[in-house]
């Protein structure tokens, strides 16, 4: 089994808003080392929108509150909000995508590089439980990949959501682990 760590939506405009997140940063530091030491891949994924992608939003879609001129700007791929964090190192061979949907596969060639990298398993950590790793989790599910989320490398807005899924849903799809049991 060939194992790849998404590490989702650790982007500048969206760290700060997480209560703790100097220590959500350090678990995630924490496992991108331990994936890379034990020879797995690491995947990168953000959102952010060109002016095209937020022109193209349908009215209908979650996404369009974000083709409104505040978040606009904030929420351009070229937006220093929509940068991966800086305490976070990238690798050459890494896998990186950016997105334009909450979950990471929908408008995204993230199947293609993990199948082509013979990827099985994937370990899950990102910001929000409740948005980009719960998306996430059901889009590998269906996409046959074994699931294992990170409980202390993701963080929701509001942890009464954050506990439910860790400790309620995310066990039905796979496993629930600590960065220090990775």
């Amino acid at each position: 089994m060939t194992t790849a760590l998404l590490v989702m939506d650790f982007q500048n405009g969206l760290v700060g808003r997480i209560p703790g997140a100097e220590a959500l940063l350090g678990n995630v530091s924490a496992a991108i080392e331990k994936v890379r030491a034990d020879g797995g891949h690491v995947g990168w994924v953000r959102v952010g929108f060109t002016d095209d992608e937020f022109d193209a939003i349908p009215s209908t879609s979650v996404m369009a509150r974000m083709a409104g001129s505040v978040v606009r700007a904030s929420m351009h791929a070229d937006a220093e909000a929509t940068q991966f964090h800086e305490k976070l190192t990238q690798q050459p061979d890494d896998i990186v995508v950016r997105k334009t949907r909450i979950g990471s596969f929908t408008t995204t060639d993230l199947d293609k590089q993990l199948t082509n990298r013979g990827v099985t398993s994937l370990v899950l950590a990102g910001i929000s439980t409740s948005g980009v790793v719960l998306s996430t989790a059901r889009e590998a599910m269906d996409r046959d990949y074994a699931i294992t989320v990170l409980s202390d490398a993701c963080a929701d807005p509001d942890p009464a959501t954050h506990e439910f899924l860790v400790g309620t849903l995310y066990p039905r799809y796979g496993k629930v682990i600590t960065t220090a049991e990775l």
